[in-house]
């Protein structure tokens, strides 16, 4: 009588133990498994999310002028169609973002990718069905 008591209490703490550990493995690896880092788009997704902003020509605080060009990535289709209906208001800005710039400001790296993030910045302002990620230049001249 005293021996099946033990065997049963045995089997119930050895049962307690397996699910117990099988449920803290479970959990661990639903944590880790979902939190890794997102995976980079791949190219055709990029090119598919983003739009062409024609060659621009404008004048700079300095006096010079730019011919620009940009390719804006978006993160999703219904951002690439919002994008290209404010293809205007994009221009708008532009313009304006290099019109209070000098041609020395825009000479180095530091100068184009920092026009590059403010005009990402200021063109998301505007997004409703989405966001801008990445904002490129495609070509440049500064005279």
């Amino acid at each position: 009588m005293m021996k099946n008591k033990l065997v049963m209490i045995m089997a119930i703490l050895l049962v307690a133990i397996t699910l117990v550990g099988v449920i803290a493995v479970v959990v661990v690896m639903k944590f880790t498994g979902e939190q890794s880092k997102p995976k980079e788009p791949t190219a055709e997704e990029v090119v598919a999310a983003s739009v062409e902003i024609p060659e621009i020509t404008t004048n700079l605080a300095s006096g010079d002028f730019i011919k620009i060009s940009f390719t804006i990535q978006t993160d999703s289709e219904k951002a690439k169609t919002e994008l290209e209906h404010r293809n205007f208001q994009v221009k708008n800005i532009i313009i304006t973002e290099l019109s209070e710039m000098k041609s020395e400001e825009l000479k180095g790296k530091a100068g184009k990718e920092k026009l590059q993030e403010s005009l990402k910045l200021s063109v998301n302002t505007l997004m409703q069905e989405g966001k801008i990620e990445k904002v490129y230049i495609t070509s440049s001249i500064l005279q």
